[in-house]
C-alpha cells in the first residue's frame, strides 16, 4: 500500500456512503486502499454530536490543521516552551511524556505531544530528532502489504466504459447500488438505474450477500434491455461476471462516478428512511415508491416520466413483469 496523505473531501463523502451501507471500518479501509485504523479516527474525531457528517467533517479537519500549524510555530515563538521541551529530548523523555509531565505540573505553556512532533520534523526543530529513540527525522512510511487481497475480481475501470453509455447518448446502460437496513436489521435492496431514461428498477434483498444481490440482477434483467452495468467496489457486486452483460467498476473511494443510482437512492430514501428495517418491508411496497418515482415528469427528460421514455426507448421490456402499472 503506497503511502497517502491527509483524507481529502472526496474521500470523506465515500466513508459516509459506505457507513451508511453498514460496512466496517476495515473494509471500508480496503475499499479505499487507507488503513482501519485512518477511517476510524477520522470518524471518532471529526463527527459531530455523534453523526459523521463529510463537509461538517472535513470543515473540523482544516480547522484542526490550521491549529495544529500554530502549534508548531507557538514553540518556535516561545523560547521558554522550546528550552523545556529540548531539555527533556536530551533527557531521553518522547514527546507524549513531555506534553503529559507538562500538563500534570501545570506549566505556564504547553504544547500536545502531536504539536511536539510536528515542530521536530519541521526544518525549526529537525536537529533535535537525534534525541529520539528512533532517531528517525521524518514521520514512519507505511509498510506495504505482502499480498493485495483482490476484493472485486476481473474488475474494469470505469474509463473502459462504452461511450454511449459515458456520455448517455445511448439507452440500455445501466448503474446498479445496494440500500441496506439498520443496524441490526436484515437485507435492503438491489437498485437498478437506466443512465439516460432515469429508469428505477429495484428487488429486495433478503440478504447482502453476492450471490443474493446476483440473483436479484439477474431477476430484474429479464424485462430489461441492458447493455452495461456500472458498479461502485462494494464486496456485494464480487460476482459480476456472472451477470451476462460488460460491467465497469467506479474508481475507489469515487461513489459519485455513478450519480445516477445514488440520486435514485435519495429518492427512495422519502419511502424508507435512514433506520428502516427491509425485513419488515415487502416488495408490494417497493413497488409501489418505484412507480410513484418512474412517473413523476422530470425536467432532465423534458418533463416526460422515466417510464415513457423507457418504453419508448426499448429499455423496458416486459412493464407487467416489473409491475410498473399505474399508481391508483
Amino acid at each position: 500500500m503506497k503511502k497517502k496523505g491527509k483524507l481529502t473531501r472526496a474521500e470523506r463523502f465515500e466513508i459516509n456512503i459506505l457507513l451508511e451501507k453498514r460496512y466496517s471500518y476495515r473494509k471500508i479501509g480496503e475499499a479505499m486502499e487507507r488503513s482501519p485504523n485512518t477511517v476510524s479516527y477520522e470518524v471518532k474525531v471529526n463527527s459531530v454530536n455523534g453523526v459523521y457528517d463529510p463537509l461538517k467533517a472535513d470543515r473540523k479537519a482544516k480547522v484542526r490543521k490550521q491549529a495544529s500549524k500554530y502549534q508548531r510555530r507557538k514553540i518556535n515563538e516561545n523560547e521558554a516552551l522550546q528550552a523545556y521541551i529540548t531539555d527533556k529530548l536530551k533527557a531521553h523523555w518522547n514527546p507524549d511524556e513531555i506534553s503529559g509531565r507538562m500538563k500534570e505540573d501545570k506549566e505556564p505553556f504547553f504544547a500536545s505531544k502531536t504539536a511536539i512532533y510536528e515542530w521536530l520534523y519541521s526544518a525549526r526543530g529537525q536537529r533535535y530528532c537525534q534525541h529520539l529513540y528512533s532517531e528517525r527525522y521524518d514521520r514512519k512510511p507505511r509498510k506495504t502489504k505482502k499480498t493485495d487481497r483482490i476484493m472485486i475480481p476481473d474488475r474494469v475501470s470505469l474509463d473502459k466504459r462504452f461511450l454511449g453509455a459515458e456520455n448517455r447518448t445511448r439507452f440500455g446502460h445501466f448503474e446498479g447500488d445496494t440500500v441496506v437496513s439498520r443496524k441490526g436489521g436484515q437485507g435492503g435492496m438491489s437498485v437498478l438505474s437506466e443512465r439516460k431514461s432515469r429508469l428505477l428498477v429495484v428487488r429486495k434483498l433478503h440478504s447482502m450477500s453476492p450471490a443474493e444481490n446476483l440473483r436479484k440482477i439477474r431477476n430484474m434483467m429479464r424485462s430489461l434491455g441492458m447493455k452495461s452495468i456500472t458498479f461502485d467496489n462494494g464486496i456485494e457486486n464480487k460476482r459480476h461476471a456472472s451477470i451476462g452483460v460488460p460491467t465497469f467498476f467506479c474508481d475507489p473511494y469515487s461513489s459519485w462516478q455513478k450519480g445516477g443510482v445514488e440520486n435514485g437512492n435519495k429518492m427512495l430514501r422519502r419511502y424508507f428512511p435512514k433506520g428502516t428495517d427491509f425485513a419488515l418491508v415487502s416488495q408490494k411496497e417497493i413497488d409501489r415508491a418505484v412507480k410513484i418515482i418512474n412517473e413523476k415528469p422530470r425536467k432532465i427528460l423534458g418533463y416526460r416520466t422515466a417510464f415513457e421514455v423507457a418504453v419508448a426507448n426499448g429499455v423496458l421490456l416486459e412493464e407487467s413483469h416489473l409491475c410498473f402499472d399505474r399508481v391508483s
